[in-house]
């Protein structure tokens, strides 16, 4: 926290305090002061306070000799409006002058102030008589140049020059009047004094003693948490606080942010802030900062704080299904969903039935809802389910749900396969089949297949060929436009015999058919028609005269055609 901002706490305290307190009553003719007047005084304390500079540097020098002081203005104030500064030596107030330098020629602390501000801090001036003094700078800030200088009065020149530090001797110089400490530290702070050897004088002369503290450029750096006591998942804000001197209130510093064990948390910003936007129990632990200035390199690490990151209990736990209602049909799919209403960090869901006692599954994760996938349910899934949830701070149990199925389980992809199984196996059945078929007709002595078919039936001894006996006739088997029923075409060179029998009756009361007349009648040779009729072999048909005498016509069997469809021509 800088000056200006306890300046404006201390500001806001006053306010605070004299409009609060009850008003006292004031003697008669007393006039209360007004508030604007109020604010005026009030105002002093919240401006920063002006900075003494020195030329030369030297807090000690010898008498009749003068430094200039500098009284330099913060950069709230512009140098245009400052009309007036007031120096002071000691208690004394010295004069106003329109100027801001002032020469000093006396002893003593001096102190300036500007017009809106409180005073400065004081500078102690020593104007001193000795024959040999050592010369210490005003103010020296860690990482400045620390330089010392040991100084002989009039005309006297040094042959040599020791230096000592708390007693001890740390440097001697035979060519340089002047010790310099780069760098200086905090370590570096003591009672310096100097001693010289005059030349051509056999005498040693010691300077007085100078106490010097080297001031903290920035202050040690204190890091806070907010909110202290930050729940997981929620944002938690860091920031590095520390306090840099006024007099160098341009030095550039930079921050970074750490957690144990050597978690970098940010990079090198001039921001003394970061945010987390979310932080977990795991991140619980030992956290710190750094500060560092770049000019001079000086880096100050804040004690570290624990953090406690706290955890949300789960409430409000709840099952659902998908589908909703829990209604579903054997083979379909069930995803039971298990959600809570709060609760923070990883936490296990579990799924149960509440009519078997069965636990179903669990899942653990940083999440708030879970789902547990049933692919295909079956008579067996029916019943009342309900889930838990735990994440380390309590159980959470949703209330039970109904599920109901209706039809026969049975698994799809179980029907697919058995599906294509049996038309595979019947396709093969099928197969077979039509080979054992085809080949036990091509075996048979009067199978449509065989050569036999296409012999002629020869008449046994004896007899004669009856001339009103029909004559098989030869029907060829049509390719191209026509085909015969079946998905298997007859091979090259098979033919397909049907017998047509043509008989004519005689008058009535006319005897047997005579050759001659036999003669007039002859077989009607057909052929194959588009009218997808059937042909049936039928045995031969016997003709029948008027008288009632039959006559037996020899022929050959004729072929059983298979059970297909063929076309005749007409």
């Amino acid at each position: 926290m800088t000056a200006a901002s306890r300046s404006q706490k201390r500001l806001a305290a006053l306010t605070m305090g004299r409009w609060d307190r009850p008003r006292q009553l004031l003697p008669p003719g007393t006039l209360e002061p007004a508030p604007m007047l109020l604010w005026a005084s009030l105002l002093v304390l919240a401006l920063p306070k002006p900075v003494i500079s020195l030329h030369p540097p030297w807090t000690t020098v010898f008498k009749g000799e003068a430094v200039t002081l500098t009284c330099n203005a913060s950069r709230v104030h512009a140098a245009e409006n400052i009309k007036r500064y007031w120096w002071y030596l000691g208690a004394q107030t010295l004069r106003e002058i329109p100027g801001n330098t002032l020469k000093a020629r006396v002893s003593g602390t001096y102190k300036c102030q500007i017009q809106g501000s409180s005073p400065s801090d004081g500078v102690s001036l020593i104007f001193s008589s000795d024959l040999l003094i050592l010369q210490t700078p005003h103010s020296v800030f860690e990482g400045d140049t620390l330089t010392l200088r040991c100084q002989v009065k009039g005309r006297e020149k040094l042959a040599a020059v020791k230096y000592s530090w708390n007693g001890n001797v740390i440097f001697t110089s035979r060519n340089s009047q002047d010790l310099l400490i780069p760098q200086a530290s905090l370590n570096n702070s003591g009672n310096y004094q100097c001693i010289g050897f005059l030349e051509g004088n056999h005498y040693t002369y010691r300077s007085n003693n100078r106490i010097i503290k080297i001031q903290e450029l920035f202050s040690r750096p204190k890091l806070e948490v907010t909110p202290p006591q930050p729940t997981e998942g929620g944002p938690v804000n860091l920031s590095c606080q520390t306090e840099l001197r006024l007099e160098r209130s341009d030095t550039l510093l930079s921050f970074i942010f750490f957690r144990d064990p050597g978690v970098m948390l940010s990079n090198w910003s001039r921001s003394p802030e970061v945010q987390l936007t979310a932080i977990w129990r795991e991140d619980s632990g030992s956290y710190w900062c750094v500060v560092a200035a770049v000019v001079p390199s000086i880096r100050k690490h804040s004690l570290p704080l624990q953090v406690r990151v706290q955890g949300v209990p789960v409430s409000g736990a709840l099952l659902e299904t998908q589908p909703q209602g829990g209604r579903l049909l054997a083979g379909e799919r069930l995803v039971l969903v298990c959600s809570v209403a709060e609760g923070t960090g990883d936490t296990t869901f579990s799924w149960h039935r509440e009519d078997t006692g069965e636990r179903l599954g669990s899942k653990r994760q940083r999440s708030r809802r879970a789902e547990l996938e049933i692919p295909a349910v079956g008579g067996s899934h029916a019943g009342r389910y309900y889930c838990t949830a735990d994440n380390g701070h309590g159980l959470a149990l949703s209330g039970a749900l109904n599920v109901t199925v209706t039809g026969t389980w049975r698994n799809r992809g179980g029907l697919i396969a058995a599906g294509a199984a049996g038309g595979l196996l019947s396709s093969l059945l099928l197969a077979v089949t039509l080979w054992l078929y085809r080949r036990h007709q091509r075996k048979s002595g009067d199978g449509f297949l065989g050569n036999t078919a296409r012999r002629r039936p020869a008449t046994g001894p004896g007899e004669t060929a009856c001339a009103g006996c029909p004559v098989p006739v030869e029907l060829r088997q049509l390719y191209g436009k026509q085909q015969l029923y079946g998905n298997v075409p007859p091979g090259e060179g098979d033919l397909v015999y049907s017998e047509v029998q043509v008989i004519q009756l005689g008058q009535e009361g006319a005897g047997r058919t005579s050759p001659a007349d036999a003669g007039r009648f002859k077989p009607q040779e057909t052929s194959l028609s588009t009218s997808h009729r059937k042909l049936t072999a039928r045995p031969p048909l016997l003709a029948e005269s008027s008288a009632g005498q039959r006559g037996r016509c020899q022929t050959a069997r004729t072929p059983r055609l298979p059970a297909r469809g063929i076309g005749l021509d007409t």
